[in-house]
């Protein structure tokens, strides 16, 4: 029988053979799944014998990683910002670029938390629920124009506790918002790839991920757009609208904020040094039916 290392070994050389990056990593993410065991409670096992029941659970997982199914689909969770949410097909992985516009939005607003938010296109529930978390007074909405979303992220709120934090809406932006509700916050991780970026993106995210939730339109910036242009009717006056962003859109992005009568918009780079995140705060709010675009 093979031993816990022996497999651990075995299993990230099959997956550098296949291309994947950091194939240790990966094959001791996978080994301590398919076992129970943490990490570090795997390295006090490595001698241990496995059992073929075991054996083989790690290598069909092992397989299916080397055919580029996401490793955090394979293993089922992913951590942010403190909170283990599950994660499969129905909607995007919660990535570090994500974790940190919450982190920096929170830094912001340390001395004046808002009162109440909207996370638009919530997902797996990742941004609702963090903030939901870090700020307990705040009244939080999450909205998703896709029901399986909307689900997992309604089981992502109870696995959490925080189910009774998050308000959960399915709407296709603000087609679905009251006309008089306003909020504090706006913050969103829209899709905006274009089609030809998702063509020549990771086998992981073109075949795995939703593709709504990643393309809009030929250009990237459809979605951007309609947030844009309807979020000010929505946000309380000197409310703010975060976006997470696709790279070289910036330029456009704040020219259409300008167009749209933002009172002022901030462009922030990622920790790779690349434009990631757009701030753009409102004035006066437009009139309702601006709403809905």
């Amino acid at each position: 029988m093979l031993t816990v290392l022996e497999v651990v070994r075995k299993s990230a050389e099959f997956l550098a053979g296949k291309g994947i990056e950091s194939p240790r990593l990966n094959a001791e993410l996978i080994v301590g799944h398919a076992l129970g065991l943490a990490r570090m409670q795997l390295y006090l096992q490595f001698e241990r014998s496995l059992s073929e029941a075991e054996a083989g659970k790690i290598r069909s997982l092992v397989i299916r990683r080397g055919q580029r199914e996401p490793l955090q689909h394979l293993i089922g969770s992913v951590e942010f910002f403190g909170l283990k949410l599950k994660v499969d097909r129905r909607a995007l992985i919660p990535r570090p670029e994500t974790e940190f516009l919450v982190e920096m939005i929170v830094g912001r607003r340390a001395d004046s938390p808002p009162k109440s938010v909207l996370d638009l296109g919530t997902g797996t529930g990742a941004i609702a629920l963090a903030l939901a978390g870090k700020w307990p007074e705040a009244t939080v909405t999450a909205i998703d124009s896709r029901e399986e979303a909307l689900e997992l992220a309604r089981e992502n709120a109870v696995s959490t506790g925080l189910d009774s934090r998050v308000s959960f809406l399915k709407s296709d932006w603000f087609g679905s918002i009251a006309a008089d509700a306003r909020f504090e916050l706006a913050i969103a991780n829209p899709p905006y790839l274009s089609k030809a970026e998702l063509a020549s993106s990771a086998v992981e995210v073109r075949d795995h991920e939703p593709a709504g939730a990643l393309v809009s339109g030929e250009d990237g910036i459809g979605d951007i757009r309609a947030i844009l242009r309807a979020a000010p009717a929505h946000l309380a006056p000197g409310g703010l609208l975060a976006l997470e962003t696709g790279m070289d859109q910036h330029a456009l992005i704040r020219r259409i904020a300008e167009e749209y009568g933002w009172s002022g918009t901030e462009s922030i780079r990622d920790l790779s040094g690349r434009d990631r995140y757009v701030l753009a705060w409102a004035g006066q709010p437009l009139p309702a039916t601006v709403s809905g675009a």
